[in-house]
């Protein structure tokens, strides 16, 4: 490994260090202007990002805009708007016992994270969780009012209380982001944008190869937070246990669509194209396989087919509305498992190698098919054919976790028994993908499918420390008083029920 490029990175990282340590932010507004630099940074320069994005995509510009630049806009704006409302510290419920004290959870923020991204979305999935980080810092705190402590007791200046109770936590986390080479020209633009948008003393980018990201995380960081395939999740997680470093997975998995009841048809097939096919099914959350009784299968084949027909044309190929492979390696791989499967293929199944191209293909295959090993992460949508939703709900639940399950279905009691009987990251009913765009819903894995989650506050609380906090005066000593020995079974009562004793004060 290059040494040069070890030490390079050290540098970065005890840069941020230092300044994430000499407490040189002191106010909310700095958090807040950063986050409206980012903003700024992605309106400013929107079609220097289209190219970007058809550069190594050749994602159309509505998916580009619609999934990459609104939705990062989005989640700037959002946490914009309810930064100062995070900030506030979080009263609990006291006990007799503690009902002078100030009792709250404040947010404190981490140190220096690593965000590493991946190249199916490599703006969003690396900008969103930086939106986190960046407001994820000291908070508020209620003022503490000098009439809580007895004049009877024995104070302390009340001048130093004050003071400490007006003063802010002088921290934020400082940030260094990983973009994936893989998705070069987007790399390039952000390593390029982000120094000139964002503090360089709080903000790094690290561009680079498979080398580069092993010698960063050689580092210690406070947090780190990657998305991408669970083979790559390993060796993270064996980098960060050297220093005990905790991290946020993002790791997709095989998520299903299961069609069972009464079902709009051509509605339910119009959504699901465009789930899957979206972005070419280079989407972690894109339905997988469809689970469906023989009934819905003979009647979905035929409103897939011309619904793709709708979508991209009679030729797939010469539609300026469908994304492509994004490496020859992945072209390859997806074409393989089209070439090894069993199963019958109802439309697509066509290739171009020179334009890392696959057209949208629907199988229908048996459970146990190649196509049923794995994630596919390309346009390739398998059938599978499960007779009862009971059976369907045993196939899903006997795989591993997913990152998104998906369920079509007039009948409200179908969509229930799925959602309860079911677990995986995310949920939404008579739709794909569309639950991951609100910033008011956490976005994350559950078991392989990830840990940990962001958007919106669910962000701001990943890269924070919720640390629980007490603020004592000096008064009912004679209260406090009964834990000092000597013990006694009469102060040994008093204090069991002065300390069980609930007070519903959240002040």
């Amino acid at each position: 490994m290059d040494g040069g490029r070890m030490d390079n990175k050290s540098e970065i990282i005890n840069r941020l260090r230092r300044s994430f340590q000499s407490g040189i932010t002191i106010s909310e507004e700095f958090r807040r202007e950063q986050l409206s630099n980012l903003r700024s940074m992605i309106q400013e320069n929107e079609e220097k990002i289209l190219e970007a994005l058809n550069k190594d995509l050749c994602k159309p510009k509505f998916e580009a805009i619609l999934a990459e630049v609104d939705l990062v806009i989005n989640e700037l704006s959002y946490a914009i708007d309810n930064l100062q409302s995070w900030m506030q510290p979080e009263y609990v419920s006291k006990t007799l016992a503690t009902s002078f004290d100030d009792c709250f959870v404040r947010r404190e923020p981490l140190g220096v994270v690593l965000i590493i991204g991946t190249w199916n979305y490599p703006l969003l999935l690396l900008i969103t969780p930086m939106v986190g980080a960046i407001a994820a810092a000291g908070q508020r705190e209620r003022h503490w009012s000098i009439h809580k402590w007895p004049s009877t007791s024995l104070d302390l200046n009340p001048i130093e209380h004050l003071w400490k109770a007006l003063t802010y936590n002088n921290m934020r986390n400082c940030v260094v982001i990983k973009p994936s080479e893989v998705s070069a020209a987007v790399d390039l633009l952000i390593a390029e944008l982000i120094p000139k948008y964002l503090s360089q003393d709080c903000y790094a980018v690290v561009s680079g190869g498979e080398d580069d990201s092993k010698a960063l995380l050689q580092n210690r960081f406070d947090h780190i937070l990657y998305t991408g395939s669970q083979d790559v999740a390993r060796s993270i997680l064996q980098a960060a246990s050297v220093h005990l470093t905790p991290v946020t997975l993002e790791l997709g998995g095989k998520c299903p669509c299961l069609i069972y009841g009464t079902v709009a048809i051509e509605i339910a097939a119009r959504r699901l194209v465009w789930a899957k096919f979206f972005n070419a099914g280079q989407s972690c959350v894109a339905p997988d396989y469809v689970l469906c009784s023989k009934e819905t299968r003979d009647a979905l084949f035929p409103a897939l087919c011309a619904t793709l027909k709708e979508f991209y044309g009679k030729d797939p190929q010469a539609s300026p509305d469908l994304c492509r492979i994004v490496s020859q390696r992945h072209w390859v791989r997806l074409t393989e498992l089209l070439k090894k499967t069993n199963g019958t293929i109802i439309v697509g199944g066509e290739s171009d190698p020179k334009e890392k191209y696959i057209a949208p293909t629907v199988v229908d295959v048996a459970e146990d098919d190649i196509l049923m090993k794995k994630e596919i992460f390309g346009p390739i949508l398998p059938i599978v054919t499960v007779e009862s939703l009971e059976k369907a709900i045993d196939f899903v639940n006997n795989k591993e976790k997913p990152l998104a399950l998906y369920v079509f279905s007039n009948e409200s009691s179908v969509v229930d028994t799925v959602m309860k009987k079911t677990s995986s990251g995310g949920f939404c009913s008579n739709d794909g993908m569309i639950h991951m765009t609100l910033p008011g819903l956490p976005f994350g894995g559950v078991g392989s499918s990830g840990w940990g989650s962001y958007h919106g506050r669910w962000g701001f609380e990943t890269f924070s420390h919720r640390r629980g906090c007490m603020l004592r005066g000096w008064g009912l000593e004679k209260l406090n008083g009964l834990r000092y020995p000597p013990y006694g079974d009469t102060r040994l009562s008093w204090l069991r029920w002065s300390a069980t004793t609930k007070m519903c004060l959240l002040m």
